[in-house]
């Protein structure tokens, strides 16, 4: 379904992107990653820790068949080369050589971890790929570990910016289920959890529009960062939308006669939910 997707946005070409950044669940498998290289697609796909890897170009060969008895092998195995290894193991190697790396200026301080990056070759179904193997390390020890088909002479900035960009993927989905309410919905046909979905991406486009609008005419004042001895300006949140439509659309305060009104007139749709449905079951239990 993913590689389907970006199939979609290739073929229309009205979508702009300069990578694919994806988790492991996407990551680990060889077919997608496969698929990207092959439309050049430059891709920075995070994967499990003990994935294995190579360190050197392994060989490939159909082995022969061992005894008189069973089918003669059809599918290439490495026969030859140094044998495989878990990524995580590559970390506390002395080639692997770590650069504390400044990636992007954030409303919180700076990003800026440690990364390593190592050429690396793996095998799916018979086909030898080389890829980046980039690691990163945590200011809280925590390890995370990605592939790459970015060219061989990619400077380790620029595997570093790319391996951090799907944060803002993940936020996006947060700031949906946190703000928007994408996570409020209690269905039991998929048909409404569909309704649910489009209407909370309406509105994430929405409060996405609002925020480049924002932007675009109010612009940051460097004297106003310079004043707070700060980079970055806090940018339009989506709580702050939020703030701004309850301010130019306020909830209407009922009368009690009003109230009274409203609560009867629920009451008469559920009755009629009511009458309905016991009309269906009648007609259901009904002798044909």
């Amino acid at each position: 379904l993913g590689w389907q997707m970006i199939q979609q946005i290739l073929a229309q070409g009205v979508l702009p992107f300069e990578a694919v950044a994806c988790d492991t669940l996407y990551g680990q498998s060889g077919w997608f990653r496969d698929q990207l290289r092959q439309a050049g697609v430059v891709y920075i796909a995070e994967v499990p820790r003990d994935t294995q890897v190579y360190l050197s170009l392994p060989t490939l060969a159909v082995p022969p068949r061992r005894g008189n008895r069973g089918r003669h092998p059809i599918r290439p195995q490495v026969v030859s080369g140094t044998p495989a290894v878990a990524v995580h193991s590559l970390s506390s190697q002395k080639e692997t050589r770590w650069q504390r790396v400044r990636v992007r200026s954030t409303e919180r301080g700076v990003l800026e971890d440690e990364f390593a990056a190592r050429r690396v070759w793996t095998v799916h179904e018979g086909e030898v790929a080389e890829e980046w193997l980039v690691m990163r390390k945590e200011s809280n020890g925590r390890m995370t570990y990605a592939l790459s088909n970015a060219p061989a002479d990619t400077p380790l900035e620029r595997l570093a910016y790319l391996k951090c960009q799907r944060y803002f993927c993940e936020r996006a989905h947060q700031e949906a289920k946190s703000e928007v309410g994408w996570d409020e919905l209690q269905a039991q046909k998929y048909t409404a959890w569909m309704h649910h979905l489009a209407m909370t991406i309406l509105a994430t486009w929405f409060i996405a529009e609002t925020k480049l609008r924002w932007v675009q005419r109010y612009s940051r004042d460097p004297r106003l960062a310079a004043q707070f001895e700060v980079e970055v300006l806090p940018a339009l949140s989506v709580a702050n939308v939020r703030t701004l439509l309850k301010a130019v659309m306020p909830l209407p305060k009922l009368s009690p006669e009003e109230a009274q009104a409203h609560v009867i007139e629920l009451l008469v749709r559920r009755t009629r939910s009511r009458k309905s449905r016991l009309k269906a079951q009648h007609h259901s239990h009904s002798p044909p």
